[in-house]
């Protein structure tokens, strides 16, 4: 309001403000933010008024002066959370925020929303309609079928205002607190909904199927000026939530009917219908006695979370020009655990694998891989790749390597030593090169590849050529995450979108491909902010 007003002529000028705020030093940051967000629409009323003077009368002296299409083409412009002050400035700025253009250009704008109101309503798109194209297109049973109120008299401004800015603060990724198994929300905004997507790897083995998805909640305008929020978990269709905004970047929620997530057979009943949805199969296809036991342990300990889950925010790795390959989101075999979610990001000379979801070994959170980029190895011909024993050999020879330059770094005068006295030359490919230097170097030379003889893949279905190679070591450990520890094991770059792991040490062999899901408002302010969410995200689980 007080850009509106200087501009108008009547009020302080920003110099004024300025030493006003600066006799208050303990105003808190929402007034600072405040102040940053009126100093910016000053900015963009100032611009659009220099370039549109021309459409007004002869030199305008003030905004009033301008014609109401002009202050349309001004407002749209500004921010939403700017414009009620807006409104309080004078009768006719009041009259002209009542346009629907300046609303629908705000919620398409800073939250992507596509449906227009009107056409669904020339349409004659009914409320039911509305719900299956929206929050289960491929439903074939009625139990989330649920009739939605009339969004005949519905406005933009009524979305923004009740809905959109609102719940603002919770779009984008979030890890759920289930234990050592995590998971990845993604919440949207979804034409009239903001849903919250519980994203789930598809079945095992078969990594390079999409992804599956699953509706945790929901928030949708009720009534003309309150939204309402509802629970999608259980099998009796959507019932009464609630959300909570517990502190920066962390939110819960709650279910206020949890005798809808129950199933009329009991346990039993709820047992079978999420093992069919969880692992697409029965408990009877599972011979391995070990899994069954993980696969019964991990329904437990995650259905005591069913009414209440609290989030914490996670963002997309920044990409930079020297990265070995896209970084972002992926999802791997890990044996008898099933498929897990991980995130790949760059650091330098360093590759760090992240897990998103986690099992009782190595939980959610832990740095699951770590990649040397430093040291590529080159794979021998395809006879002696079959060999187990011929990459252990060159593999543990870059890991002594390795060791050694650790050694070196903790006693710099014992590394001079070594250097002067070693006769002995490195691992072929094991001299310190440029991580982007290297990529580009070989990112044409794709070579046959074969996994050894002896190591098991839960996917028989492995690419048969590779673009490189890298040492890199992996983390281990006993149930309940005891004595882990870092293995070395073979980093293989197929192709843009997928990459392996072996493990050497459990003879085992792990397929990632890329997540291509479009995921909006999840990339991180900085990269410091991502480094600490890093950090962040293994003291959770550590």
């Amino acid at each position: 309001m007080a850009v509106c007003a200087r501009l108008c002529g009547a009020g302080q000028s920003r110099r004024c403000r300025r030493r006003q705020r600066h006799s208050q030093p303990h105003q808190d940051s929402d007034s600072d933010m405040d102040m940053d967000e009126e100093e910016e629409a000053e900015r963009v009323v100032a611009g659009v008024l220099a370039s549109g003077a021309s459409a007004g009368p002869p030199h305008p002296q003030s905004l009033l002066d301008l014609p109401p299409e002009l202050l349309v083409e001004i407002f749209s412009s500004l921010p939403g959370a700017a414009l009620p002050n807006l409104a309080l400035v004078c009768k006719k700025f009041r009259q002209i925020l009542n346009t629907e253009t300046i609303w629908r250009r705000r919620c398409t704008e800073e939250f992507g929303m596509r449906d227009d109101l009107r056409k669904m309503e020339i349409l004659g798109m009914s409320s039911r309609d509305l719900y299956v194209k929206r929050v289960n297109p491929q439903v074939k049973s009625g139990r989330f079928m649920k009739l939605l109120p009339d969004y005949e008299h519905m406005d933009y401004r009524d979305v923004y205002t009740h809905l959109l800015h609102p719940y603002r603060n919770i779009l984008g990724l979030w890890q759920p607190d289930i234990g050592p198994y995590g998971g990845l929300l993604n919440v949207v905004v979804d034409g009239l909904f903001i849903i919250g997507w519980m994203y789930l790897p598809p079945h095992d083995p078969r990594v390079e199927d999409p992804m599956r998805r699953r509706p945790l909640f929901r928030i949708h305008m009720w009534e003309k000026n309150k939204a309402m929020v509802e629970c999608m978990y259980g099998h009796k269709g959507p019932h009464k939530g609630d959300i909570q905004t517990v502190k920066k970047d962390e939110f819960s929620t709650k279910c206020n009917q949890t005798d809808h997530h129950r199933m009329p057979g009991g346990r039993q009943e709820e047992f079978r219908t999420w093992l069919e949805d969880e692992w697409g199969r029965t408990l009877e296809d599972i011979f391995h006695e070990h899994m069954q036991e993980l696969i019964l342990m991990k329904f437990i300990y995650t259905s005591q979370y069913d009414n209440c889950l609290t989030y914490r925010r996670i963002y997309l790795p920044p990409c930079l020009p020297s990265d070995l390959l896209q970084p972002g989101l992926f999802k791997g075999t890990y044996g008898s655990h099933g498929l897990e979610i991980i995130m790949l990001s760059f650091h330098g000379s360093k590759a760090k694998v992240t897990k998103l979801t986690g099992d009782p070994n190595v939980p959610a959170g832990q740095l699951t891989l770590e990649i040397d980029l430093n040291r590529p190895v080159r794979l021998p011909d395809l006879e002696h790749q079959r060999s187990m024993e011929e990459l252990s050999r060159l593999v543990l020879g870059v890991h002594e390597e390795a060791q050694r330059g650790l050694q070196a770094q903790d006693a710099p005068s014992e590394a001079a030593e070594v250097a002067e006295g070693s006769d002995s030359a490195p691992p072929a490919g094991a001299e310190d090169v440029e991580p982007g230097a290297a990529a580009c170097s070989a990112a044409s030379e794709a070579q046959p590849f074969v996994l050894p003889l002896g190591v098991m893949a839960r996917n028989e279905v492995y690419p048969r050529t590779c673009k490189m190679c890298f040492y890199g070591t992996g983390l281990i450990a006993g149930h309940g995450f005891t004595s882990p520890e870092r293995t070395p094991g073979l980093f293989v770059l197929f192709d843009d979108d997928r990459f392996g792991f072996i493990w050497l040490e459990l003879k085992s062999f792990s397929l990632y491909s890329r997540l291509t899901d479009q995921l909006s408002h999840a990339q991180a302010p900085s990269i410091e902010h991502f480094e600490a969410m890093l950090r962040n995200m293994q003291s959770w689980t550590s």
